[in-house]
Order: C-alpha cells, then sequence, then structure tokens
C-alpha cells in the first residue's frame, strides 16, 4: 500500500463537503475507504448509483434528508456525480444537522461542479486524485530506484493498479480495459455523446501531438466535424481527467504565439494505450514526446499536492524562440526546457527577457529534482 499525499482527517471540517475529484480507478474510493476503517466517527457509506440514495437527494425533502443522515457523524457519497441536485441535498445537509461532515468523491468534474458549484458556495473544500505521483512514489522507492524505473513510467503510465502490477502483459491489458471500459465510457457518458469514434479518433490525434501545438481547425478537418464540437470534446477529456491544456503565454509581445495551446496526458500509459504502442524506448521515436509529458504532469501534480500555486503555459514566438514549460509563480516567470538527452544543449532564448525571469534545462539528471522542487 503506498499512501497517498492526501490525510482525510485532517481535511475533514465539520458542516462543509470535503470533494474529491479524480478519473476512474486512481484511488479515490481506496482513499476514503482507508480513511473510514480507520475513523472512530460513526458513518454512512452509499454510493451515487444506488437509485434510492438518487431519489433521497433529488427530492430535496427536509426531513427525509435529516432522516436519512440522522444518528451519523460522517455522510460518504461515492461517485455523487451520479446523482442530481446534489449540490442542493448537501447543502441542506450542511446548513440543518449541526455538526455534519460529508465527503463525496467524483470521477467528472464537470458534472459534479455543474451540481454542487452554486449550492455549497463557501461550504466545500475541493481535492483531486491523480494517478500515482512521483511524489507519492518516493514512499516506496528512493530517488535511484525511481530513476531506474524511469522508462516503465514513460511506456505504462502510474495508475495504482498498473504501477504495482509487475507483469508487463497484465499491465498492458489492464491499460487496455481502463481506457476502453472506464475513461472513454465516463466520457460518453458526460455529454450524451452516441457515437464514440470522433472522441477516439480525437484522442488518437492528440496523442501524437503531445508537445506540440494543437490547432482546432486542423483537427475538425481531420476528424470531419466542426471546430466548435471538437473544442467541446477537448474540454470534456479535460474534465474527465483524461488530458490537461497548457496555453500560450503573452506579455504582450507582438510577435508571441497565443492562439494555439498545447495537451498533455495526465497518464502516459492511457496516451500508449490509444495508439496501442508498448514496446521500449530503444525502439520508439517519440521518447523526447514522452518525457516531456511526463515530466510536466509530474510536476503538475506535486504543485497540486504541495500547494503551490501558480499558471502553467508553454511560450513561443512567430520567429521560432520557444520554451517548452513556463509557470508564473508570485509574478516570476520560471521557463523550462525538458531534453530526453543528457547531452542535449539549449540556449536561453534572447528575447525572454521579462524582468526576473528564469530558465533551466531539465533532463534525465535532474527531473526529480524539478518535480521536488518546493
Amino acid at each position: 500500500m503506498i499512501p497517498r499525499n492526501y490525510n482525510l482527517e485532517e481535511l475533514i471540517q465539520k458542516n462543509k463537503v470535503l470533494v474529491i475529484y479524480g478519473a476512474r480507478r486512481v484511488g479515490k474510493t481506496t482513499l476514503l475507504m482507508d480513511f473510514l476503517n480507520k475513523t472512530k466517527l460513526k458513518y454512512k457509506l452509499d454510493s451515487g448509483d444506488n437509485i434510492r440514495v438518487q431519489q433521497i437527494f433529488n427530492s430535496q425533502d427536509f426531513d427525509e434528508l435529516l432522516e436519512y443522515a440522522e444518528g451519523y457523524d460522517l455522510i460518504a457519497i461515492d461517485e455523487a456525480q451520479q446523482i442530481k441536485n446534489i449540490g442542493m441535498g448537501l447543502k441542506i445537509l450542511v446548513d440543518q444537522k449541526p455538526g455534519i461532515q460529508i465527503i463525496a468523491t467524483g470521477s467528472s468534474s464537470f458534472r459534479l461542479r455543474q451540481n454542487i458549484g452554486e449550492p455549497l458556495t463557501g461550504r466545500k473544500r475541493t481535492i483531486t486524485i491523480f494517478p500515482f505521483s512521483q511524489l507519492e512514489l518516493l514512499n516506496k522507492y528512493n530517488k535511484f530506484e525511481l530513476k531506474d524505473k524511469l522508462e516503465e513510467y514513460l511506456i505504462f503510465g502510474s495508475y495504482p493498479e498498473i504501477a504495482l502490477e509487475p507483469d508487463i502483459n497484465k499491465k498492458i491489458e489492464a491499460l487496455r480495459e481502463l481506457t476502453d471500459s472506464y475513461l472513454l465510457k465516463d466520457i460518453l457518458s458526460l455529454d450524451n455523446i452516441k457515437n464514440p469514434r470522433p472522441i477516439h479518433d480525437l484522442l488518437k490525434l492528440i496523442s501524437f501531438q503531445v508537445g506540440s501545438e494543437v490547432s482546432l481547425n486542423e483537427l475538425a478537418r481531420q476528424i470531419r466535424i466542426d471546430a466548435k464540437t471538437v473544442d467541446r470534446y477537448l474540454q470534456l477529456l479535460e474534465n474527465a481527467f483524461v488530458i490537461k491544456r497548457v496555453g500560450g503565454y503573452s506579455g504582450n509581445m507582438r510577435n508571441e504565439v497565443t492562439a494555439k495551446a498545447k495537451y498533455y496526458f495526465w497518464d502516459n500509459g492511457i496516451r500508449n494505450a490509444l495508439i496501442s504502442q508498448f514496446n521500449k524506448l530503444e525502439n520508439r521515436n517519440d521518447t523526447g514526446a514522452l518525457f516531456e509529458n511526463f515530466v510536466i504532469t509530474e510536476r503538475m501534480k506535486s504543485n497540486a499536492y504541495l500547494n503551490k500555486y501558480g499558471e502553467a503555459y508553454f511560450w513561443r514566438t512567430y520567429s521560432q524562440q520557444e520554451i517548452d514549460y513556463v509557470e508564473e509563480i508570485d509574478s516570476i516567470l520560471h521557463g523550462y526546457e525538458i531534453k530526453w538527452s543528457e547531452k542535449a544543449k539549449a540556449k536561453r532564448p534572447s528575447l525572454w527577457n521579462y524582468h526576473g525571469s528564469q530558465y533551466q534545462i531539465i533532463n534525465r539528471s535532474n527531473y526529480l529534482d524539478f518535480i521536488f522542487q518546493q
């Protein structure tokens, strides 16, 4: 058992809802159950898939909801995004039952945020669970061992069941099942999408463009749907924790490119499963893209877990000066060029001259220091 970076006992509060977001199979339920098995609070655990629970919360009936929670210190609802009007029902419990503590998990940030947003304003705290981060895996492996397993993470990712599975064939089988049976199913259900082909084709195109700027019009042309639909699908994929959008930084220089975005996969294994590529790095031509995707998303996970707040961008000019990844923290710009080869050289772009701006090359020798940097 690898401990996750959140301690729910420290996060729950009386008369507030702790909302746990994250894709399916990243460990939300495991985290919740581990807490419930240790807590001394009297709790009730239910699932948003339970029709009776859906009826109770949909009713918004004060008496029925209070009767449902009577005698319990803690109410926990797994997959809460399945319940319409869940936010209003939770608001009633929070406001009408003094001392109640509530935990709700959801694999769709879009649907759950829609349902709980306004009713729970000021009454909730949210956290996001990702596939295992390098920060969490440091509880099991030291830095030398993490570096030794780098190829494995670049190819198979770090979803809990895959990261802990020693057999390569079983890793591949689990990734394919996860991609086809869970993630895509969730995405299609978010917007009542009947035809999965455009979504699947879009994901494949994004897979081949990791680390590159993406044109909505070009994606639309290749999939043969309109650009607005492509944009909507990309937002759905982001809300389902499959991909992460990174926009271009603009300091109001006319020469800077900001119209396009880059997309990264929260997990390398999902990306590789979509294009059925699990061969070793020595036999691949996308190692640099895999490393860039891995380093950037691991950095984002660590920032989230360490409460390090800042905006993420890439930077490029029309004169072809560029930086892979930029963070703006406390009004200071930090630029990072990510190189797989330790021998690869990069020079600070001459136009990257904002006051106080930093520049650093990240490669296999220092990527863990970058990921763990606080």
